[in-house]
């Protein structure tokens, strides 16, 4: 009896001599620059974004973290890249609601899988979409936009950057709710797009704030409703598509952090603590607010509820709208 209470005994010193000294390894975290990758390009609004917060991450934490982008595929390869890295800490980075949600429904196959091969470690910020038409355009509400539709069904455009996009999901649920018919013009990038909007050669497009709000301000386009449940502060005499008639309107371009699946519980929570700092931070609030982007914060587990109600939510219109899969 002694002898199996002295294995037993033996047993639970070596255990809780691995656990002191994990725990004094992650407590050191991070002794080497983190790379934080965007599976997109330099100077769009997640680069920007993500640039803007984990710059104040790194002031926070004295850690040095080093944006790496990497476009392509719909920010496919990106996440593919994310989910390949040693699940140390060491290489985090952006998804978003494309990534994360809309992807996995929107393609026929992805080579990561949400569920499997990443952990979220926390949301970083929501920014909104505004429906904007040529400041010379006709149409002066939401309304008058939706009789035009239904008057001549097929005859109206809007484009979008890219198939899966928010523009592009975002114009998909305006359809459902409003009940028209409209041809949606998919683009290679959002410049593109708004060119083609300044030109006449598109009649509406949704466009996130960041993009939309300096054409607004100058008078080059016209904005007819906001994405969001609530008036946003850059624009309160615009009214939302909610109050506009389409009840329940909501398109959220929301981003956050996520690291490879296997990644220690302990790094991800200095890591969403760190986030969660950040986004505090006043100087960070105020320069999000001036890009129309609205800090979020939370849990890990909070952003695995949204990821998973947006995953939800948009395969059912991808569904309903029979919008082609991607290989």
């Amino acid at each position: 009896m002694s002898r199996t209470i002295g294995r037993c005994l033996s047993a639970l010193a070596l255990a809780t001599t691995f656990a002191t000294a994990a725990s004094s390894a992650w407590a050191a975290f991070p002794e080497k620059p983190i790379t934080f990758v965007v599976p997109s390009a330099a100077g769009g609004s997640p680069d920007v974004l993500s640039r803007l917060i984990t710059t104040q991450m790194a002031k926070d934490t004295g850690a040095k973290l080093v944006i790496e982008n990497r476009p392509g595929a719909a920010g496919n390869i990106g996440v593919s890249l994310i989910k390949r890295a040693t699940p140390d800490g060491y290489t985090i980075g952006y998804g978003n609601i494309n990534t994360l949600a809309v992807n996995r429904s929107l393609f026929k196959a992805l080579p990561y899988d949400v569920e499997k091969d990443l952990v979220p470690v926390g949301q970083m910020f929501n920014i909104y979409n505004v429906l904007i038409v040529p400041a010379d355009s006709q149409y002066k509400s939401v309304q008058d936009l939706i009789d035009r539709a239904k008057a001549e069904p097929g005859r109206l455009s809007y484009g979008a950057s890219g198939v899966g996009t928010t523009g592009h999901m975002g114009g998909e649920l305006f359809k459902s709710l409003a009940e028209i018919d409209v041809a949606f013009i998919p683009y290679n990038g959002g410049p593109a797009a708004m060119q083609d909007l300044l030109g006449g050669r598109l009649d509406f497009t949704f466009a996130n704030t960041s993009e939309a709000v300096p054409l607004i301000q100058s008078g080059k386009v016209r904005a007819l409703g906001v994405s969001s449940l609530k008036r946003l502060p850059l624009l309160p005499e615009v009214p939302t598509l909610d109050e506009s008639g389409l009840k329940g309107y909501e398109t959220i371009a929301w981003g956050g952090a996520v690291a490879p699946a296997g990644t220690p519980a302990e790094v991800i929570a200095q890591l969403n603590a760190d986030l969660n700092k950040a986004l505090g931070n006043p100087d960070v609030q105020q320069s999000l607010a001036k890009l129309g982007a609205e800090p979020a914060g939370g849990t890990p587990e909070e952003f695995k509820r949204l990821i998973d109600a947006e995953t939800a939510k948009w395969r059912t219109l991808i569904d309903s709208a029979n919008i082609e899969k991607l290989d």
